[in-house]
């Protein structure tokens, strides 16, 4: 064992504080590209990541779950000559897997840009990803090793000093370079990426060769082809599900912008209301959910643990208390963004179109917050193929509306909302009919839960009479915004000790 229980407690905490900073930076850094660069060209942006992330799922996905297995594995043991032989065993599967992917991309940028993502001018931004990704799969593979060994805060560091190298890069280079071209903006922001990945990467194989220095070469080492077997059984299955996940995801998004031109849609105005949809209210809304990794980082282990002592009472005790505290952060928030939302955007990004469809928007971001719960919890507990399964299928059906909502129906932008809200709705659904189904989990709501409810719906009320009183007075965004938001969580607090939330937890 390499930490004491205390010492595991003390990295959780650590993590947990170190992913909430970091996901504030990133959130800032994305409002100021907003600012910077424009809807339009935010449009582009998030038109590509897509692909990034299809690249990274079939190529990195479940091989850093098997890296991180393996390594824990060897850890245990203490067999620093198999630790070595897992990182480099590691690294050469995920080399072999994505220096084809990124040579097929390199000659095929062309109609990938054109036909795919419809849009000629990603092609720069394109090219430029491939050795991004690169650089971020050598980069995941020695973070989640280092998991695997139980040493997360190099990882944790390394993260935090990328996120500031990040954004001092892509600003800087846009500040530099920039000529008001949409494609070269787009270009300069993924070069900022490959400085601060070329940074992550190089920082913790650094750090990684000198901890397998220090682990020496003691134990005997895995028999030829044994271990790129076990690392393959665990990889391929998770990576599976993960490309297939992106790939409808990829689609989806490419679709939106294609189906708004199609319609009408000059394709400037069309990348530009794609750009404020998907990289400023979708992210300004998920803001509240960067609580969510600590919840997982505390519940899953002991769903884990439940599963395996077969401890049904006290797993379902942990997933359902896990989703009371979910909702109880994410429903005012999501419901004070819905009336604040509009004043809020406009401090934010100064993007007229970043705060329209804040209500359905909100709605399906409380879905995704609370259906992360029983999903994570179903792949703790030995059903993963279940809660994958679930995702894909609600991926199948998002895509399937979009192009229903937007072409059928000739919707617009309202057409993908109304795609993107009834998919996380179907989600959250059959999440809490698998947990019910495969843990037992009930589906009556609980004391507490009906107390969040109603302290939302008196927060949001009060709220909303509030804003309309702001708004009227002819306030700043900032005054209407803190006054609006201030108040009503104010309420909400006052309202949970009202109707006795903390009795109740005290009671159980």
């Amino acid at each position: 064992m390499l930490h004491t229980e205390g010492a595991g407690r003390r990295d959780v905490l650590f993590l947990t504080g170190m992913s909430v900073i970091a996901q504030l930076l990133g959130f800032a850094y994305r409002v100021c590209l907003s600012r910077t660069v424009g809807a339009q060209v935010m449009g582009l942006y998030q038109l590509i990541m897509p692909v990034y992330a299809v690249l990274m799922s079939a190529s990195s996905v479940g091989l850093t779950a098997a890296v991180s297995n393996g390594a824990a594995r060897a850890a245990a043991l203490g067999r620093g000559r198999l630790l070595r032989q897992t990182l480099g065993a590691g690294v050469r599967a995920f080399l072999w897997v994505m220096v084809p992917l990124a040579a097929a991309v390199a000659i095929l940028y062309d109609p990938i840009s054109v036909y795919f993502l419809g849009d000629a001018r990603t092609q720069l931004g394109l090219l430029l990803l491939l050795p991004c990704a690169l650089l971020t799969g050598v980069e995941n593979v020695h973070k989640h090793f280092f998991y695997g060994v139980g040493r997360v805060r190099p990882p944790a560091l390394v993260e935090l000093g990328e996120q500031l190298l990040r954004a001092a890069a892509v600003l800087g280079l846009l500040a530099v370079f920039s000529t008001g071209d949409p494609e070269r903006a787009v270009g300069l922001i993924v070069a900022g990426m490959i400085v601060c990945e070329t940074f992550s990467a190089a920082t913790l194989t650094a750090l990684a060769r000198r901890l397998l220095r220090r682990a020496g070469e003691g134990g005997a080492s895995e028999e030829r082809g044994r271990l790129p077997r076990r690392l393959l059984s665990i990889a391929v299955p998770i990576g599976l599900n993960a490309l297939l996940g992106e790939t409808l995801g990829a689609v989806n998004a490419a679709a939106v912008p294609r189906y708004l031109v199609l319609d009408g849609m000059a394709r400037e105005a069309a990348m530009a209301d794609f750009g404020a949809l998907r990289g400023m209210t979708m992210p300004m809304l998920a803001l509240p959910c960067i609580f969510l990794g600590a919840v997982h980082l505390v519940v899953m282990p002991r769903v884990a643990r439940g599963s395996a002592l077969g401890d049904a009472p006290g797993l379902r005790r942990d997933v359902e208390r896990a989703m009371e505290t979910v909702g109880a952060v994410v429903l005012p928030c999501m419901a004070l963004m819905t009336v604040a939302g509009g004043e809020t955007s406009m401090l934010l990004y100064r993007e007229p179109l970043a705060g329209r469809y804040l209500a359905p928007l909100a709605l399906a971001t409380t879905c995704a917050a609370v259906a992360s719960v029983p999903s994570g919890a179903l792949s703790a507990a030995g059903h993963a193929s279940v809660s994958a399964a679930i995702g894909v299928g609600c991926g199948a059906v998002q895509l399937i509306l979009t192009a229903v909502a937007m072409r059928a129906l000739g919707m617009g932008t309202a057409g993908f909302v109304l795609a993107v809200t009834a998919s996380g709705l179907l989600h959250l659904i059959l999440c809490l009919l698998a947990a019910r189904r495969y843990l037992g989990l009930s589906l009556r709501p609980r004391r507490r839960t009906v107390i969040c409810g109603l302290a939302t719906l008196l927060c949001a009320w009060t709220a909303a009479l509030l804003h309309a009183v702001l708004a009227g007075s002819g306030l700043p965004h900032a005054a209407v915004a803190a006054g609006t938001l201030g108040f009503g969580g104010t309420i909400y607090v006052c309202a949970l000790a009202a109707m006795g939330w903390r009795g109740e937890r005290k009671a159980k």
